[in-house]
């Protein structure tokens, strides 16, 4: 592993930002980020109604851009581009990561009953296939409810955080289930409020997107 490995994050919200460079800063300060944001991902996708050929060639355009820069890694933070990711991994000789995909392995390594959290409703139906897909390889089966956090998002780009972390709380306090995971990485920072609502384990996605960047860089 490179001392000082270069990171590629490359967000589709600024809402994404935040919680992924402070797991780095926490779990592995070492590594060298450097931060992409085009926020045009998102409104296009729900323009589009779907995922795109060009899309893809615009995640494809990301990677190579990343590469040549001396990235050793891309890291996407949005979990609505599943197969835009996988086409940039294809193509480039580092890594690359999607958003959930550590999170998803942690969710699937046993069966259990799931609850599935959610802001941004787009990235709902490719992560439940992501998901499923996964558990079918591993062999677990995964009873899967997904939820969507009415108003969190628009109450975290409306600079209400305070009101995004309760509304995510207050619905993961309500589950009935093994183990709750939140979607986007914007969710993390509702995580302490959440576990004095629940006492499910909660998984969130930046932790586990650095461990497994450093087994993948060791």
């Amino acid at each position: 592993m490179k001392a000082n490995p270069k990171i590629y994050l490359a967000h589709a919200a600024a809402v994404a930002m935040d919680p992924i460079v402070a797991s780095f800063r926490a779990n592995w300060p070492q590594a060298r980020l450097a931060n992409l944001l085009e926020e045009s991902w998102m409104p296009d996708l729900a323009d589009d109604g779907k995922l795109t050929d060009a899309m893809i060639e615009r995640f494809v355009m990301i990677g190579h851009y990343c590469v040549k820069a001396g990235g050793d890694a891309i890291l996407f933070t949005c979990s609505a581009f599943g197969p835009a990711i996988d086409e940039v991994r294809r193509q480039v000789k580092i890594p690359v990561l999607k958003p959930n995909e550590a999170m998803y392995e942690q969710l699937v390594a046993k069966s259990c009953k799931a609850s599935l959290l959610a802001t941004f409703p787009p990235s709902i139906p490719s992560m439940v296939t992501e998901i499923a897909d996964m558990a079918k390889a591993r062999g677990t089966k995964i009873d899967l409810s997904t939820q969507l956090v009415e108003g969190a998002l628009a109450a975290l780009q409306g600079n209400k955080p305070d009101e995004h972390n309760r509304l995510i709380a207050d619905l993961a306090g309500k589950q009935q289930c093994d183990v709750i995971a939140f979607a986007q990485f914007s969710m993390s920072p509702a995580l302490t409020l959440a576990m004095q609502r629940t006492k499910t384990p909660i998984l969130t996605t930046p932790d586990s997107a650095v461990a497994k960047l450093k087994t993948l860089l060791a």
